[in-house]
């Protein structure tokens, strides 16, 4: 079932789009949090679309609102009632804040690596200092990134939907979304990789006890010099280009970060003419 305008009449689908109940429920208990998200059901209604609910009274109308708000955002027309939650197909109006919000995304926090250098550097820092285990650093700096930046878990909710529809109007939304979130996948890919990378340097260099992340499509970008404006750069120099042999190149933001809140340590047997861990320009 579609919604080809806000308020209008639907149009109903030979058949649901495969995976869309599964893709709800992951939303829902999402939204619901790890004690409600026990208690989501849904089911299919009988001329298309799907139903959604809650076992228990608690709250349940604050979950249906919350829920209701994250399905929109999806593409889909929701209406919420008093003992349910109805979705009733794609929505032109929802489709097309979708990609107002992918594409803010995109220009907006995305955009920013500096931000995301420093609170992977704040984060692992502090982790260091509570006795945080090194191999784990990594992992648990991504996982936090991972959150803050909640398009990750956003756009892993819906693997496994088919979008489709009978409308050529939606048939372009659709297009026009999946391509902005292939496009936000990529970023999101980019930055935990730049956390991760930065927990390692502040962990001084200690293997990751998994792989690092590497976003689908491809290995990770070098990020140490991507996430830097130009400026910030040795001699202005732009990503991927050669280094000049110079004797003492400035660093960037991220290095300078790293640098900060990282203690030089001895390494040497003799503590003399040690190398620290990571060294302060």
């Amino acid at each position: 079932m579609t919604m080809d305008t806000p308020g209008g009449t639907p149009h109903l689908e030979a058949a649901a789009s495969p995976g869309q109940e599964q893709v709800v429920r992951r939303i829902c208990a999402r939204v619901a949090g790890p004690v409600a998200g026990a208690d989501v059901h849904v089911a299919s209604l009988p001329l298309g679309g799907v139903q959604v609910w809650l076992d228990g009274s608690g709250h349940r109308w604050r979950f249906y609102h919350r829920m209701a708000r994250e399905l929109r955002l999806a593409g889909w027309h929701t209406e919420t009632g008093p003992d349910r939650l109805l979705l009733l197909g794609w929505s032109a109006s929802c489709l097309s804040h979708r990609a107002r919000m992918l594409g803010a995304a995109l220009s907006g926090r995305l955009a920013d690596f500096d931000r995301t250098a420093f609170t992977a550097v704040m984060l692992a820092t502090r982790l260091r200092h509570r006795g945080f285990p090194a191999g784990d650093l990594a992992a648990e700096v991504e996982a936090h990134c991972r959150e803050s930046l909640r398009w990750p878990a956003r756009l892993a909710d819906l693997r496994g939907l088919q979008r489709r529809s009978s409308l050529e109007s939606l048939r372009l939304r659709l297009a026009q979304v999946a391509g902005l979130e292939a496009k936000v996948g990529r970023r999101c890919g980019e930055h935990l990789a730049l956390a991760g990378k930065v927990a390692r340097l502040v962990a001084g260099g200690a293997p990751a006890s998994r792989p690092a992340f590497a976003p689908q499509g491809g290995p990770a970008r070098d990020l140490w010099t991507e996430a830097v404006a130009p400026r910030d750069l040795p001699f202005g120099r732009a990503p991927g280009a050669p280094q000049r042999s110079v004797s003492a190149p400035r660093a960037g933001l991220t290095e300078r970060l790293v640098g900060v809140s990282v203690p030089n340590m001895d390494t040497s047997e003799d503590g003399l003419g040690g190398v620290s861990a990571v060294t302060a320009p």
